[in-house]
Order: C-alpha cells, then structure tokens, then sequence
C-alpha cells in the first residue's frame, strides 16, 4: 500500500523547502513536523548556498503510526507521493464509478418512494442525493442509468410518467432493509413488502411514505434532466417539497432536528456506509456574520509552529480579534504559572509545551484559552 498516511519517516534529497509544501504541517498529511540537521545550509529563501545536492531526512508523526506500528522504519521517495492524474474518458464507466463514489462521501441517502400509473408502489435508495434550496424548498437526486446494461429504474420511469415521489430519510435503524430494497427486483413488485417496511399514505400525493423514516418529504417534481444515454449516465430530478413530516422524537426543545437523535448515515465507497451520529460528529462553527482575523495574521512563530496542526490555524484564525494584553497576562498568573516557574530557564522547552497546552484546548474547542496560552510566550 502506497501513500503517506500510512508511514512515518520519510527521506527526501536534493529537495528545496519550497517542494515540500505537500507534507506541511499545516497539511492534512502530517500533524508533526521536524528536520534532521542538513549536511548543507539553506539560506532564509530555501536557495542553495552551493551547487552540492542536499540530502535531509524529514519525519513526521500521523495518526496512522499507532496503528501501523510496523512502517515506523520504513523509506521511501516522493515518487510513492506523487498524485495519479486520470482522465475520465480513459477509464472503463464501473471504474470510473467506483473511484466516484470512494472519492465523494459521506453522501445522503434519498429513499425514494414513487407510483406507477397503476399506483403500484416502489422503493428504492439512491445516494446522489442532496438539498438545493430552501426558497423554493428542492431536492435533486439521480436514479443513474445502469452501467452494465444501460437500463433504466423504475423510480425513474414511475416519476415520467407521475411527476412526484416521496423522499424518505435513512438512519442507522433502517439501513439494513433500505438496502435490501436496492435489489433489482422485477417490475410490479413491492419493495415495501420485501424490504419489511410500512407504507403510509401522504398528504399531497399518491406516493405512499415509509413509516419507519423519522423524517419523510413529499415532492412533486419540476424538471428531469437526463444527463446522457449511454450507461452510467445520471438522470437529475428536481423535486419540490410540497410536504414535510417529522417525528416529534427527533427534535430538541427548540424545535431542530437533533443530529444525535436522528441517526443518519451516509453513503461511501464500495460496501461502506457511515454513521453520522455518536463520536462521530463534532461541531465547527460557521464564521458567517463573523469575519475571522484569518491563518496570515497569526505570529509568525505560531504559524510555523511544529506542534499545531492546520485545524488548529483554522480554529485560531477564525477569532474576530485576538485577547488584549491584560488578559493574557492575568491568564499567564493563574493558569500558567507553575509551568513558566518550572521552565523558566528553558526558554525552548516553555514555548513547546504552550503549544502543546493550546494544542490540547483547541482540541477541547477552548479557543480563547488557547490564544491566551500561545500569546502568554511573549508578553
């Protein structure tokens, strides 16, 4: 296996610091970023002071190494680095889908019920799916034509020949049978019967909901936009919501929907699903009617800091103004104290554990304490 993730010592010779911006520390490749004493000595700009090649070793320290313990001691070149370019007209379509879908995700999943002309009901899932508008409230998901044989679905001919269909929300409780409903059943029977889930009539059209959804969205359909006629090609339907039902259970007191009650998952590569619920959801606040002082105002000494990651320069870059002088100075006297008398003679040392600190709060989302933490160094 190929890649940086999955390593942590890597050689690089005869390279300018300028070269090495993929393995920044502000990258998402490397959290921890050192050199090793080079034999030649580059100049403040990364030019050469002769004409000799360079060779330095970099480490890095990701968090793959602790569950890769065997490639600690392992070299390799940039070439195991590099990006493979692909040009989509080169690769066979199931290829292609396959890299699609692996790179793209987590996606939502439209469990899309619809009618024939007969009210025969259908259900089938389809990751292709987001929210477009809210004014007018539109959905758009694809019901793509089929790869190996090039044929359509049925949700895709039902909405033809109807112009609706019910979009339901998958959560972990039902995933397993939204995906049973994804079998290529014969035209005429009844996903909602395979897949043991409960039809329910809607309100607006003939459509029937799943019951089991927690959150279920009745659309008549304003356009369809066939992208191609040849496999693998996408079919966009733009839904309109006309009706939106919820279940009380996953709303908060104020009335939203609870992510952590929801139980969403997503759509990935090949087999895999995600879970968005539980540790894996964190917040990141939205610098919307805030305007954030940005990483290029940060100190110097901050911004090319060895500990702090990228994440932790987003964070810290997206303050409006940073802590006045008094602050940090009151924050250094009661929080610090103990660790600027510990290492007051080590000047270096003091300033790597203070990133540490901060690197730490802002991992807590304690984002003043840790400009407090990082300005306290110089005042």
């Amino acid at each position: 296996m190929q890649g940086l993730s999955l390593f942590k010592m890597v050689r690089m010779e005869g390279l300018e610091p300028t070269h090495l911006t993929a393995l920044d520390p502000k990258s998402s490749v490397s959290t921890n970023f050192t050199t090793s004493a080079c034999s030649k000595k580059l100049d403040c700009k990364g030019s050469r002071k002769n004409e000799n090649t360079i060779p330095c070793t970099y480490f890095f320290e990701h968090p793959a190494a602790a569950l890769f313990p065997a490639y600690k001691s392992l070299y390799f070149s940039t070439q195991t680095a590099t990006m493979k370019t692909i040009i989509p007209s080169d690769l066979p379509v199931p290829q292609l889908h396959g890299l699609l879908l692996g790179s793209v995700g987590p996606r939502p999943i439209a469990f899309a019920s619809t009618v024939d002309e007969n009210g025969t009901p259908n259900l089938a899932p389809f990751s292709f799916f987001n929210v477009f508008s809210a004014n007018p409230p539109m959905l758009v998901f694809s019901p793509a034509r089929r790869g190996r044989n090039n044929t359509t679905k049925h949700t895709y001919e039902n909405i033809k020949k109807t112009m609706e269909c019910c979009i339901n929300i998958v959560t972990y409780d039902i995933v397993q049978q939204t995906s049973l409903a994804s079998t290529e059943y014969p035209e005429g029977v009844n996903e909602f019967v395979k897949a043991g889930l409960t039809p329910i009539d809607s309100t607006q059209i003939k459509s029937k909901r799943v019951k089991e959804s927690p959150v279920q969205m009745e659309c008549t359909v304003r356009q369809v936009i066939e992208l191609g006629d040849q496999g693998g090609a996408g079919n966009l339907i733009l839904a309109e919501v006309v009706a939106m039902h919820i279940d009380e259970a996953v709303l908060n007191a104020e009335g939203k929907i609870d992510q952590h009650k929801l139980g969403l998952v997503g759509r990935m590569g090949g087999n895999w699903y995600s879970k968005g619920f539980g540790d894996a959801l964190f917040e990141v606040p939205k610098p919307l009617t805030s305007l954030g002082i940005g990483v290029d105002q940060i100190p110097e000494d901050i911004r090319l800091s060895k500990i702090l990651t990228g994440n932790d320069l987003g964070m810290l870059g997206n303050v409006e103004e940073l802590p006045d002088e008094t602050d940090v100075n009151d924050y250094r006297l009661v929080e610090l104290s103990d660790l600027f008398v510990e290492l007051e003679d080590e000047p270096k040392k003091l300033e790597e554990e203070l990133h540490k600190l901060a690197h730490q709060k802002l991992a807590q989302g304690e984002v003043l304490e840790a400009w407090k933490t990082l300005l306290a160094f110089n005042n």
